[in-house]
Formats: structure tokens, sequence, C-alpha cells
């Protein structure tokens, strides 16, 4: 992994999310929509100001080191319309936007990208926007079910989709430090866990397109880091198939001279993953972490449990229009 440099300052703005909630309290570091919307001057409350929820993710995340401002597009959520209303409902101005992560290859975190770029560039001068993906992210994927048939999935957008909407791709397995090194891209991470082994049943379109190979490890996925100075790394990790213990565990390795302060993002405990619940809370003490964030494909149940562990000082969960300022 290569060096980050200390940012004074991060924001991560949760525009598409599995939840919506502008009701629960919240720590002193995030704001929830209703607050945000309170704050933009919103007068009255009613059903044309608010977000929608969905199964995807999408985060703006903006690092601030003295006068420079670099943001970055972390997933598209999975459609259009739940990415262009929250988007518009949260006054988002999208021509910051100075790089694009896709965290994975599923449909849910991808599913509104060309739109994105467009709306992107139509802020921005219509410059091109740098693009960072994993090779392995453009396979046809789909789940096997237990009675031996394929759930196929949306394939993501193609290079010649992005590069045709204006993205500039990059497509590597090795971690980049982007933006004057206020953010990094991991490389593939690492599956050190015994009880971690991935999304059970995923399966991806074989190379001569004949068949299908197992890929229950989704190699593709990587997480986005900065290094907020004086508290430590920030760890934003989509979907968490590799397993978010293996994602911290690799992220303190590759930045071993910076503390771990927060990891955010969906951690997939959901569904047949519920069975290791146990083992990732115990896996998740030993960094002392001072915020777990959990949302998107996280569950209920994974929820309660980290709640439970760490209580309210450091479970922060995630919802549609929270912004988290660290």
């Amino acid at each position: 992994m290569t060096t980050l440099v200390p940012v004074d300052r991060l924001e991560i703005h949760v525009l598409v999310d599995n939840a919506t909630d502008m009701l629960s309290s919240t720590p002193s570091f995030v704001e929830h929509e209703q607050a945000g919307l309170l704050r933009r001057g919103v007068r009255s409350m009613n059903g044309q100001c608010l977000c929608c929820a969905a199964h995807g993710l999408s985060c703006l995340v903006t690092a601030w080191r003295g006068e420079a401002r670099r943001t970055v597009l972390f997933d598209s959520g999975p459609e259009n319309y739940a990415f262009e209303r929250n988007v518009t409902r949260l006054g988002v101005d999208l021509g910051a936007v100075e790089a694009i992560v896709l965290s994975h290859g599923h449909w849910d975190h991808c599913g509104a990208m060309l739109l994105a770029l467009t709306l992107i560039r139509a802020r921005n001068g219509g410059r091109e926007v740098p693009y960072y993906a994993h090779p392995d992210m453009f396979h046809s994927r789909a789940v096997k079910m237990p009675d031996g048939r394929l759930r196929q999935m949306e394939d993501v957008p193609t290079v010649d989709d992005l590069t045709g909407f204006g993205a500039q791709v990059v497509v590597t397995r090795e971690p980049q430090a982007i933006l004057e090194r206020m953010f990094c891209v991991s490389g593939e991470i690492p599956r050190v866990t015994a009880f971690e082994t991935g999304l059970p049943g995923q399966v991806r379109r074989s190379a001569d397109g004949t068949g299908w190979d197992y890929d229950e490890l989704i190699m593709d996925e990587r997480y986005l880091a900065a290094n907020v100075r004086g508290k430590g790394l920030v760890v934003l990790s989509a979907c968490s198939h590799a397993g978010i213990v293996n994602v911290v565990t690799d992220a303190r390795a590759a930045f071993a001279d910076v503390p771990l302060h927060t990891v955010m993002g969906g951690l997939h405990l959901s569904g047949t993953n519920e069975r290791v619940i146990p083992e990732t809370v115990e896996g998740l003490r030993e960094f002392d972490l001072k915020c777990i964030a959990p949302g998107h494909c996280t569950g209920w149940r994974a929820v309660a449990a980290l709640s439970a562990a760490f209580g309210d000082k450091v479970l922060a969960p995630t919802a549609v229009g929270k912004r988290y300022t660290i």
C-alpha cells in the first residue's frame, strides 16, 4: 500500500442507502437528513423534499487539507431514480467530484453510474472523470440458488460504456493513491480469517463464455481510505464481501503507523452471513475503533449485535442523507 497524506477534515455524505431515518438521535459528528434540510433553509417539511431508500450504496466523500478540497464519488447505488432524486433533494453539487471509485462489480453499487457521470460532467464543464476499477468487475455474475437455478445480476457498465460517458478508466489490481494522496483505493484484500468466506453461491461467467465458475471470494472488491489528522484512518467498505475483519486487518497492515478510527459501509452480515455475526463482532473488538457506521447490506441482526457490543458511543448506523464529519 502507498502512503496517505493526512487531511484536516473528512466528510462522508450518504447519497443512497437501504434505510431512511431522520428521527433517531445521532452523535455530534453526524447530521441526519432532516437537520440538513433545515440547515439549508427548508421551512416546511413535506414529501417533496424527502430522499428515498434503495437497496444499494453511494457516498460522496470530501477531504480538506489546508485550502485544498478533493471529492470522490464512492459507488452510485442501484438505479437512476434513487440517485438523481437524492442528489437533488440533498442539494449536492456533483461538479465537485474529481474521481469515481467503484467498490466491486455488483449492480446495487453501479446501477446509476452512467447517469452519475452525466450529472458530474454537466456541472464540471465537461471534463473527463478518473474512474478506478478492478479488471474482474466486468464479468457477468449470478448467484446459484439452492435448487441449482441461477439468479443473474445486471452487468456493470463496460470500459467502453464508461469511456463513452466521459470516464478515464484506470483498471488495476494494485492499490492507488489518488487526489494528491488524500485518498487511497486498496488493492485486493487478503483473506486471512477462517470464518469470512465470501458470498456463498456467487458465480461468474467463464472465460470462454460457455458456463459459470464459482467466484465466492469476489476478489475485485476494494475499500477507500483516508487519514484524518489527529484521529486516524477512516475506511469505507461498501459491501465487505471480503469480511469486515479482513478489511480492517488489511488496512491496519497497509498503514501500520496510523491508528484505525472509523469503519463505514455495508458489512454484509445479512442472509446466509448472519451465521458469522458473533465471530465478526468479536473480531472487531481488537481494533479499538472509535466509530462503526454499518449500513446497506449489514442487516438488522448484525446492527443489534454491534450495538450491544459497542454501544452508542461507537455505533452510528448509516441512512440516506446522513453526513458524517470526522
